[in-house]
């Protein structure tokens, strides 16, 4: 299945991108949301990685995610920290919310696990359609470059003295027309040395261009466009900027 995030791969990405760990975005978000008293959303919210301190600054966070073992992992760490913020098992194609939104956000290029595009201009318009007046969306997309040239590898994490956690990864399969990488992820849990479980991916992704971007948001009625790169807002996307960020509103 794509982009499933099964029992290990949730298991994996809670350990290798932890609550607060931040790749520049988690301060570039806060930022952004500064003096946002309406309620926010975040689709493909994950394990909370975002949104948690997020709700800790005082923001009124809610997020929705398809995987329900990221969101087991994402109302786990709310649990300790006292939260209790409205967390829902739902996909980008058929959201809904109880109410409309100040912002919602999506970081860490989660737009991008979208890869029909029908599918994800689709998308752009449910979320135009669940901001209020002068709401915005905010979303991050990785430079095309890092996700073309990106390798296989093989990556381990230590759960325990005998247990550990295992991801490997192939080359991406690049299809040029449809702008799209796809990637076979093996998660595997070894315990006393033993393969106890495994896990097989499929990772897919789709990658944007700026101007191609802008006028899709455009097209889905939004205005004020604004493009940056490296979590500077405002500061135009230079060729070796690893993120590229979007924010538009809608009028």
């Amino acid at each position: 299945m794509e982009n499933a995030y099964g029992k290990l791969a949730a298991w994996v990405y809670h350990l290798d991108k932890p609550i607060g760990h931040s790749f520049g975005d988690l301060e570039y978000y806060r930022e952004r949301l500064a003096g946002c008293t309406g309620a926010i959303l975040e689709p493909a919210t994950g394990n909370g990685r975002i949104l948690i301190p997020l709700l800790e600054s005082g923001l009124d966070i809610e997020g929705f995610d398809a995987s329900e073992e990221m969101l087991h992992y994402c109302r786990q760490e709310c649990l300790q920290r006292n939260l209790n913020p409205r967390l829902t098992r739902q996909k980008f194609q058929d959201f809904t919310g109880p109410r409309r939104y100040e912002a919602i956000i999506m970081p860490a290029g989660s737009f991008q696990l979208i890869t029909d595009t029908a599918s994800a201009l689709a998308l752009l318009q449910r979320c135009y359609d669940n901001l209020l007046p002068g709401g915005r969306l905010i979303l991050d997309t990785d430079n095309s470059k890092e996700i073309i040239q990106s390798k296989g590898a093989l990556r381990s994490w230590k759960v325990s003295d005998n247990e550990r956690l295992t991801l490997s990864s192939s080359d991406p399969d690049i299809n040029y027309v449809q702008q799209t990488t796809l990637t076979y992820l093996r998660y595997e849990h070894w315990q006393d040395g033993l393969l106890t479980h495994s896990e097989l991916d499929l990772f897919c992704l789709r990658w944007w261009g700026i101007h191609e971007l802008t006028f899709a948001l455009r097209a889905a009625g939004f205005t004020d466009v604004i493009v940056s790169g490296g979590y500077q807002h405002g500061r135009a996307p230079g060729n070796d900027d690893a993120i590229i960020s979007f924010e538009a509103r809608r009028p």
